[in-house]
């Protein structure tokens, strides 16, 4: 009886382990956090864990005192997801080194635009860079944004 009891308390301590290393692990990403436009302070991004890896993005923008909000979620595996928010949206993501993602955002089935965000060696500021393309593909305008990290 004895012996039963103990190898169970060893199993569940095993998992407690298990389960806050794991949960130790998604929180390691140094994107996670709350991240404000530099240049618009009323847009801000909240990177969070999502499933095994991966990460959800919402991002919210108020004007005269309305909030509105979008979201996707990414595995990091190049797979577009629905845009929550965001009608006939899709947004794919993948990685091009530690600091730096590719993300394509497409509607109505095509991609529009593709945004290079690079995370800042001290972790602090992501630059995005914006290339919007016509239906053909062809660039049609280029932009740049500043977040800088308020959590």
């Amino acid at each position: 009886m004895c012996t039963r009891k103990f190898v169970l308390g060893i199993a569940l301590s095993i998992i407690v382990l298990l389960v806050v290393a794991n949960v130790s692990a998604q929180d390691t990403n140094p994107r996670f956090g709350v991240w404000r436009n530099q240049s618009n302070p009323n847009n801000v991004m909240t990177y969070e864990p999502y499933g095994d890896g991966g990460m959800k993005i919402t991002v919210a923008t108020t004007r005269n005192g309305n909030t509105s909000e979008w979201s996707y979620v990414t595995l990091f595996d190049g797979a577009f997801h629905p845009v929550e928010g965001q009608e006939n949206s899709e947004t794919a993501v993948e990685f091009i080194d530690e600091q730096s993602t590719r993300i394509y955002n497409k509607r109505n089935g095509l991609v529009g635009q593709i945004i290079i965000n690079t995370l800042s060696e001290d972790g602090n500021t992501i630059n995005n860079e914006y290339v919007r393309m016509s239906a053909d593909g062809k660039i049609t305008g280029v932009g740049h944004a500043v977040y800088e990290r308020i959590q």
